[in-house]
């Protein structure tokens, strides 16, 4: 019987992607959410210094949810480098101008402050809207354990998301 502990390195993890619908959904649990897997604790072979989460979409930025009064208290500053060049937007105000920086700026404070967490940070990817261009991804970027039935998979799923958009359609 071996005592060793298996221990990752750099080639051996596949990634893989997911999908967050950020509509109506609170600010600090949709962060949370993509936190946790940007940095692949939900994997049972999670390594704390490897980059081996998965890649992370999440869709709706205008459209989450926030409690309370934050929208007019919840204030995000930033400095121009210049004597009196602090500026100040309030959470309204982000969302109108960029929704996407808003859940950036909260997923990015989820995130080691080191070279690790920069590289985990360009796996996130944030759309103000339901579409986003990473379709051929999600089909065939889960490993290779995956690849062989995401055919499959795609086919059933298909007649699914082309019924949901019709709907949409006809709803509008």
């Amino acid at each position: 019987m071996t005592t060793k502990t298996y221990r990752l390195h750099a080639g051996s993890f596949d990634r893989a992607w997911h999908v967050i619908d950020a509509q109506g959904k609170p600010l600090g649990r949709v962060a949370s959410e993509a936190a946790k897997l940007l940095l692949g604790k939900h994997k049972p072979t999670y390594e704390p210094h490897l980059p081996m989460g998965d890649f992370v979409i999440i869709v709706n930025a205008k459209e989450v949810g926030y409690t309370g009064n934050k929208a007019a208290e919840k204030v995000y500053y930033r400095h121009s480098g210049y004597p009196g060049g602090l500026k100040e937007r309030t959470l309204a105000e982000q969302l109108i101008k960029d929704p996407r920086r808003v859940l950036e700026k909260a997923i990015k404070g989820m995130l080691p402050g080191n070279v690790l967490g920069r590289e985990l940070f360009r796996h996130l990817k944030v759309y103000s809207g339901p579409n986003h261009p990473h379709a051929a991804q999600l089909r065939a970027g889960m490993g290779a354990a995956k690849r062989t039935s995401a055919p499959a998979a795609v086919a059933a799923a298909a007649p699914a998301a082309s019924e949901a958009e019709s709907a949409a359609e006809q709803s509008e």
